[in-house]
């Protein structure tokens, strides 16, 4: 609805003041606003707190809270006794106490199973990784073994030289063998041929210098 404007007595208009609620729009709804807390801080309290529930400490100062308590409003004065017998008030205050506890212990709770969670998740992929590096040196190794297994070996090397050693003996015994049986028949054709010269005497003119065998050349001297 626009606003209207009304002459003033100075003749100057002025605006009439806007509505805060109005009639022929819906109300908006108002939110309820709650204090802001930092869940860190307040999950770092919670499990002081939890961790000192779950002590020694605790029952031990628990247990003389309680006997105190009971001590006074039984023992006492019945004017002074602020909370007498059936113990209502301690009762509250333990329920209250109970109350509070087990929330604060499940928040710690589920904090810690959150760490654990992201340990877990941690140490899974840790032990993906050194499985992965595990698999790797293992062909590694399997590539190194089939490599050097390949390669020639210290005791097959000194087989294969005794071997070789023992071929390069039997063949220089046989060249010998050889030689010598040469040797022999040269020997026994140079008889031979001595022979013949003594049988078939020749004048030592008829040999040449150069082509007569060294017993002729020898005696023309």
């Amino acid at each position: 609805m626009p606003n209207r404007v009304e002459p003033t007595p100075a003749g100057r208009p002025v605006a009439e003041p806007r509505r805060d609620a109005r009639l022929d729009q819906p109300r908006q709804p108002r939110r309820l606003t709650l204090p802001r807390f930092d869940p860190e801080t307040f999950g770092r309290w919670s499990e002081s707190a939890a961790r000192f529930i779950g002590t020694w400490k605790f029952i031990v100062y628990m247990t003389v809270f309680i006997v105190v308590w009971i001590a006074w409003n039984t023992l006492a004065p019945r004017n002074d006794r602020f909370d007498p017998y059936t113990f209502t008030f301690l009762t509250l205050l333990l329920s209250l106490q109970a109350s509070y506890a087990a929330p604060l212990i499940l928040l710690a709770q589920n904090r810690q199973a959150d760490r654990d969670r992201l340990s877990m998740e941690e140490d899974r992929r840790r032990a993906a990784m050194q499985k992965a590096d595990t698999e790797y040196l293992a062909r590694e190794i399997a590539s190194l073994r089939i490599a050097v297994g390949e390669v020639s070996t210290r005791d097959f090397v000194r087989t294969e030289l005794s071997r070789l050693a023992e071929e390069l003996d039997e063949a220089a015994q046989r060249r010998y063998r050889l030689e010598r049986k040469d040797r022999q028949k040269a020997a026994r054709r140079a008889e031979r041929t001595s022979g013949d010269a003594l049988d078939d005497p020749v004048s030592p003119g008829a040999y040449d210098e150069d082509t007569a065998p060294p017993s002729a050349r020898h005696h023309g001297r």
